[in-house]
């Protein structure tokens, strides 16, 4: 079943999926815009050689691209990977799943970035082993990820969701020192996701014997994907100026990491 849900997620990623939000797609503006957030939020704290864990089509890459960085990206897409190598020629871009880091050397690595990845991995404590692997000495890891209490549905896609508290013990159980913040948005974009929950639940009370919560995650797959892209493109006709309007200013960091939060955003040092 494994290598069945792969070629689904590989087909449907970058056409299809709501886990991965497009620049392009004007419902996923807010989405996008949130996951633009962390990149600048970066930009200018990164150096050296940069490996980044999930880039996807490198979008973000784009923000903090320099010359006189040395990028190496992973993404376990193939399509993905085409984009990469399209937009960035001197990079070095790997396909495969993670973890490990088969072709990454061990003290190789300045910082690592992995946004919206952990929550996607069996794995997690492999996965931050394997990245603190990686990581040169006094190197630092950037890591954002969704907080649990602000799920208004089950992701069939997530291993696992984080408060904040299991977060920071997972990450201070491998890295030498660990801040984890969080990203937030104003008011205006908390009315959208106030929105979303609103428009989630409407759809949820039709699903009378809780297979949300209730049926095998690789059942729930598809249909997730098909009433969550439902949903942003109800939600970008009835709210259509707060959809288009959202940028990336109207989200910010904060030291707290609470319910509130949106994502997690952790830097964690070797």
């Amino acid at each position: 079943m494994e290598k069945q849900e792969l070629a689904i997620l590989n087909y449907t990623m970058f056409f299809f999926s709501t886990e991965i939000t497009s620049s392009h797609i004007s419902s996923d503006t807010p989405l996008f815009q949130r996951t633009k957030k962390a990149y600048e939020l970066i930009a200018d704290k990164v150096h050296g050689n940069i490996l980044e864990i999930g880039s996807g089509e490198g979008y973000g890459l784009e923000i903090i691209y320099n010359e006189s960085l040395n990028i190496t990206a992973v993404d376990k897409a193939s399509y993905a990977n085409h984009k990469l190598r399209q937009k960035f020629p001197k990079a070095t871009i790997i396909q495969q799943q993670v973890p490990p880091l088969t072709d990454i050397p061990s003290n190789s690595q300045d910082v690592v970035i992995t946004f919206q990845v952990i929550e996607h991995i069996q794995n997690d404590r492999y996965f931050l082993e394997e990245i603190y692997r990686v990581l040169k000495p006094n190197g630092t890891l950037f890591l954002t990820t969704p907080n649990a209490t602000q799920s208004v549905t089950r992701n069939p896609w997530h291993y696992k969701e984080y408060l904040c508290k299991e977060l920071t013990d997972l990450l201070s159980d491998t890295f030498t020192k660990v801040t984890v913040k969080g990203i937030t948005g104003k008011k205006a974009t908390m009315e959208y996701y106030d929105a979303n929950k609103r428009s989630v639940a409407k759809i949820l009370q039709w699903d009378i014997l809780k297979l949300e919560k209730r049926a095998p995650k690789f059942l729930l797959r598809i249909p997730y994907e098909i009433f969550n892209r439902i949903n942003r493109r109800l939600l970008l006709k009835n709210n259509k100026e707060l959809v288009n309007n959202i940028t990336s200013a109207d989200y910010f960091l904060t030291d707290d990491c609470n319910e509130n939060t949106l994502d997690f955003f952790c830097i964690a040092t070797k």
